[in-house]
């Protein structure tokens, strides 16, 4: 059991936390097509967040390019937020965009299927299900 404690402890970080690199070349294309694939897929984009300019505003720097790309699709947030309020704290959905060491292009996002499993109940069923599936076909055309 101990064993077993100490594998999902240094596992669960790799398991929870996808990288993909993008097809496209630029953070601003890959944003571009990111959010016309959300929309065509009937999900919103709340927000396309400039990480540079946001902490530029506090008198620092990033020493590349990042963004975050909230996105929403409000059937799936009513169905999670009406038996679990709680799972607030993990909406709305956010992919970051970021320019790598290497200069390709990179999404970053949680593993939102494993993270569903984990929570079980509703939450298994939505994120674990339904979300997690329809992540993948927003994504299938940007790697």
């Amino acid at each position: 059991m101990i064993l077993t404690g100490i594998l999902v402890w240094f596992l669960m970080p790799g398991m929870m936390l996808v990288v993909e690199q993008s097809r496209y070349n630029s953070i601003e294309e890959t944003c571009k097509q990111l959010q016309a694939t959300v929309e065509t897929n009937n999900w919103k984009v709340s927000e396309i967040r400039n990480m540079n300019k946001a902490i530029s505003k506090q008198g620092l720097e990033l020493n590349r390019q990042v963004k975050i790309i909230e996105l929403c699709n409000a059937k799936y947030a009513q169905d999670i937020l009406n038996t679990n309020p709680e799972i607030s704290t993990l909406m709305p959905l956010a992919w970051g965009v970021y320019e790598g060491e290497d200069s390709k292009i990179y999404i970053s996002r949680l593993n939102v299927g494993l993270l569903g499993k984990m929570f079980g109940g509703n939450i298994a069923k939505v994120m674990g299900g339904a979300v997690a599936n329809e992540e993948k076909t927003i994504l299938r055309d940007i790697f």
